[in-house]
């Protein structure tokens, strides 16, 4: 995965990040970014090449980040596909700036509407 820097927006798409973050948010992420655990992330899922998932970095595993959806029942997540290699995490969610502006920052569960 190429490496962006500075600051972009992605979508939300689907339910797996409910009840903090619904289908049709968009989020500011700063590429490049370290995550640490309970931050929100933009990886490419490594079974998909070229997707990009939005999704809670929980863990540093030996092998990559665990990513998990906050809406456990609605998430294709790492329990599906594994940890994801630290270089596949493309950058953290630093806001939410439609529909309702807001921070997003590091939870250990999941987000507030």
């Amino acid at each position: 995965m190429s490496r962006r820097r500075g600051y972009g927006r992605v979508a939300v798409a689907g339910d797996s990040m409910r009840p903090g973050l619904v289908d049709g948010d968009w989020l500011i992420v700063r590429w490049g970014a370290s995550p640490r655990p309970g931050d929100i992330v933009v990886a490419e899922r490594p079974d998909r090449p070229g997707l990009l998932v939005v999704k809670r970095a929980t863990r540093l595993a030996a092998d990559g980040w665990w990513l998990e959806g906050d809406n456990p029942a609605a998430s294709h997540d790492s329990w599906l596909f594994g940890p994801v290699a630290a270089d596949a995490v493309a950058g953290v969610a630093v806001a939410r700036y439609w529909p309702r502006p807001r921070r997003v920052g590091r939870s250990k569960g999941p987000l507030a509407p």
